[in-house]
């Protein structure tokens, strides 16, 4: 076996696509695969700096790219973002992953770019181990967001480049003969925690290089990108501090100031001073109800939809709205965005093509009507195939067609008259086509929903995927399965409930109604559940970032916790001053109930569980006054007002808000190769408590 790393060529894309489609764990995948010709795309339109591949015997069996942005992100000067980072699986033990991810680290080195981002799905324990184990670091969240990553830095290129000038030849000759950074730096343990520290209140991590017998220490300020002090230490003991020379760009760091802000008739517009993001916020929705990136002078350095990099804007109030103005050189880029009647109008004049923008639907409830005319529940994986790995394999709405999206409070729609694609239901791209006056328009429309002109509108079925509603009325019949009774029943007569809440595993180990299981759990062992590398309690509490945050949106209950019980089926966190506790009547025809008190927290809380269904399961769901019925092989992921889910004895769990619940408490459902996770989510310092209910059949809303 004879394994070449050289960097992409033409023609390699086809079998980089078939590498990537052979493999169900591939970084990057797209429901039904990519084709060669999307791949090529995806690496023009990421600005890619270098990709790397790894062959054998002129067959592609590992990638490694370096890139500006990837659609979610945007980097930062002096900043590149490693993805497409695959090994077959054949080659894992061998030495081609060390291999890539050196040859990619000294080419950042040549080419003056020093810091190095990547994400990684914390239940990979081999990936993440080795990212940790060649001086990956987090400077920033800590636990994975929806997309299910962490996101990790290295600094290790910035710290040689920033030492290099004063180090001696002994060193030097050392640093020449690098192959491997996990035999250089200090090995860093592999828990979901913090690498920085506050010094003198900025944001700091250390490094500890080895290079033969000599030790490089070093400060790096995260913020500002730059080493804040090193030393070196010599075999004899002897250390001297390190003469820096500051690196090759400079890294704007975020102004945060206050958002410009305009609306009317239950709208607010916010437009962000530092990266131009623009937010529609409306009454009755928790969360913006549409966010939309802005589009950049620099066509290859577009805003990403989770994050955009700081930029020189001049904001300017108008009629109406605001005026944004960018200028990068010669190339100059101006928006007007005005808000009057319910319609966003975003106009955009500029000397030179600019970049992509993405824009985000905020309904989480609701319908997403098709361009073919489809119906289908908002969620991922319904409707459009979830394209965030990809970009270039997202599917293009053809012009002259029209998208919508109907919720309990709002519904949004949008005319398609420029360059449109599909990334998934609630997510697209939009190109700016100039009009013959030179300027390119969009135009969002938003409009209070009419709860029976939608109901009338939603009742049918998705042709596609088989899934069937009756608009707020009855669950309707799914191909396949029976037809759904409406009517709620009781448990058999005599069946026993029995709960078992057990602090060390920070929840509910078990539960059962009588012969039924009601939850998973591998108590007392710990495994993987998704995205999730702790999974213990099949019911636990965790604080989470928001459900509708740009960065990370809601995480997937990793959060660490030491809880004590309070009584045998009541558990308290004291550090983060969480309690919950469950009433369990006797009568199992009476709910379980969940209460969660949690007044200082900044976080949503979730009470999550993994109910015991089988494989593939049916799931019923009270969507924006509309009653779905899907099987969970259908969807990644859905929200709900309520939710009944078919147990593995042909029992259906039913979770609602309790009585009283605030109007902002819904549930989000995943489907995973591990099984279904149910979050019930209420937004911070709220009290929240829920129903849990067992029956025969399903419940009627």
């Amino acid at each position: 076996m004879s394994i070449t790393i050289r960097p992409y060529q033409e023609g390699d894309a086809h079998d980089i696509a078939a590498l990537y489609n052979r493999h169900r764990d591939n970084p990057n995948p797209v429901a039904g695969g990519i084709t060669g010709d999307e791949l090529e795309r995806e690496l023009a339109e990421r600005d890619t700096g270098t990709f790397l591949v790894a062959v054998d015997g002129g067959r592609v069996v590992g990638t490694f790219g370096l890139f500006h942005n990837t659609g979610r992100r945007s980097a930062r000067a002096g900043e590149l973002i490693a993805d497409m980072f695959f090994v077959a699986p054949a080659y894992r033990n061998g030495v081609i992953t060390g291999r890539l991810f050196t040859e990619a680290v000294e080419w950042m080195v040549r080419s003056g770019c020093l810091v190095l981002r990547l994400t990684v799905n914390p239940a990979n324990s081999v990936a993440f181990k080795l990212y940790r184990r060649v001086g990956c670091v987090s400077v920033g969240r800590t636990v994975p967001g929806e997309d299910g990553n962490v996101e990790l830095h290295n600094y290790i290129p910035l710290v040689l480049r920033s030492v290099f000038a004063d180090l001696g030849p002994e060193v030097r000759s050392a640093l020449g003969g690098l192959n491997s950074f996990g035999t250089v730096t200090e090995a860093r343990d592999d828990e979901l925690r913090s690498d920085v520290r506050l010094v003198d209140g900025v944001r700091t991590v250390d490094y500890h290089l080895a290079l033969g017998g000599f030790r490089i220490t070093a400060s790096v300020d995260v913020d500002r990108g730059v080493v804040r002090e090193a030393e070196v230490t010599g075999p004899d003991g002897t250390a001297r501090a390190l003469r820096l020379t500051e690196p090759p760009y400079h890294v704007r760091a975020p102004r945060r100031p206050e958002p410009h802000r305009f609306g009317s008739g239950g709208l607010v517009c916010e437009v962000d001073g530092d990266d131009g993001t623009l937010s529609v916020l409306a009454e009755g929705h928790h969360g913006p109800l549409f966010v939309s990136t802005w589009p950049s002078c620099r066509a290859d350095r577009p805003a990403g939809w989770r994050e955009g990099e700081p930029r020189d804007l001049d904001i300017v109030a108008v009629e109406n709205g605001v005026r944004v103005t960018e200028r990068c050189g010669e190339d100059e880029v101006v928006g007007t965005v005005t808000l009057t009647e319910g319609t966003l109008r975003q106009d955009f004049a500029f000397t030179s093509s600019p970049g992509r923008i993405f824009q985000t639907v905020g309904l989480r409830q609701g319908t997403f009507v098709h361009p073919d005319g489809e119906r289908h529940p908002i969620g991922l994986g319904l409707g459009v195939r979830d394209a965030s790995e990809a970009v270039a394999a997202s599917q293009v709405v053809p012009a002259g067609t029209e998208l919508a999206w109907r919720g309990t409070s709002w519904g949004v729609g949008l005319p398609v008259r420029e360059p449109v694609r599909l990334i998934h239901s609630a997510l697209l791209e939009r190109g700016l086509a100039a009009g013959p006056d030179g300027v390119a328009r969009l135009r969002t429309d938003f409009r209070p929903a009419d709860a029976k002109t939608d109901a009338k509108t939603d009742a049918g079925t998705d042709t596609r995927t088989g899934a069937r509603t009756d608009a707020g009325i009855d669950a309707g019949t799914e191909a396949g399965t029976e037809a759904v009774r409406p009517a709620r029943t009781v448990p058999k007569p005599g069946a026993v409930r029995r709960l078992e809440l057990t602090a060390s595993a920070a929840g509910v180990t078990s539960w059962k109604e009588g012969a039924t299981k009601v939850l998973r759990s591998p108590y007392p062992r710990t495994r993987v559940f998704g995205y999730n590398p702790r999974w213990s309690a099949g019911m636990w509490v965790t604080a989470e970032n928001s459900r509708f945050g740009r960065a990370s949106g809601l995480g997937w209950g990793v959060r660490p916790a030491a809880w004590e019980e309070k009584h045998p089926l009541g558990l308290f966190a004291p550090r983060e001053r969480i309690g919950w506790e469950l009433t369990a009547p006797e009568d199992t025809a009476e709910p379980v109930r969940a209460d969660i008190q949690a007044p200082d927290s900044e976080e949503e809380i979730v009470l999550w569980l993994t109910p015991n269904t089988p494989r593939e399961t049916t799931v019923l769901l009270d969507s924006a006054g509309t009653r779905w019925e899907l099987g969970s092989a259908g969807f990644r992921q859905i929200w709900a007002t309520a939710a009944t889910v078919r147990l593995a004895d042909g029992s259906w769990l039913d979770c609602r808000p309790a009585d009283g619940a605030c109007a902002q408490a819904e549930l989000v459902l995943r489907a995973t190769p591990s099984g279904l996770l149910i979050g019930c989510v209420s937004p911070a310092r709220r009290p929240s408590a829920w129903q849990l209910a067992v029956h025969s059949e399903p419940t009627r809303s």
